[in-house]
């Protein structure tokens, strides 16, 4: 039996997003992401960065708008490199954090605006992504 037919009973191989060297050097020489994210406008990381900041400050439209961006920026990205919809997107892999970061705060958004199914329909997204993700995020 041939490995790719093992790998297709078992699943789709989880997708694995490119580093974002750049984006990681600039933060962590204390750019402020709200600087940064012109520059970088396809980084979910630094969109969910808003996302979270927004959050803290009780500013749930912000928040919302944010990482609905990163989701977006995310998906796009996930596509770019192999994804098709479906299959894991492991959290251990810290490139692919930048997107569950985007992905969980727009379910917390969603839900605290009212959405009836959007909050449901990203949980379970977060879920089939990595099980671990949610608890991993909110223990941050």
């Amino acid at each position: 039996m041939s490995d790719e037919f093992r790998r297709n009973l078992m699943g789709p191989e989880p997708t694995l997003l490119p580093a974002e060297t750049e984006v990681n050097q600039q933060l962590e020489a204390g750019q402020e992401p709200l600087d940064l994210v012109a520059k970088h406008p396809t980084s979910s990381l630094l969109w969910a960065l808003l996302a979270e900041e927004a959050w803290a400050e009780g500013r749930t439209i912000d928040s919302y708008a944010y990482s609905r961006v990163g989701y977006h920026r995310g998906l796009d990205s996930l596509r770019r490199n192999g994804w098709r919809g479906v299959g894991p997107i492991p959290w251990e892999h810290e490139p692919n954090r930048g997107f569950l970061r985007a992905l969980y705060s727009l379910g917390r958004a969603a839900s605290a605006i009212g959405e009836a199914e959007e909050p449901e329909r990203i949980e379970k997204f977060l879920d089939d992504s990595d099980p671990t993700a949610k608890a991993a995020i909110e223990a941050k």
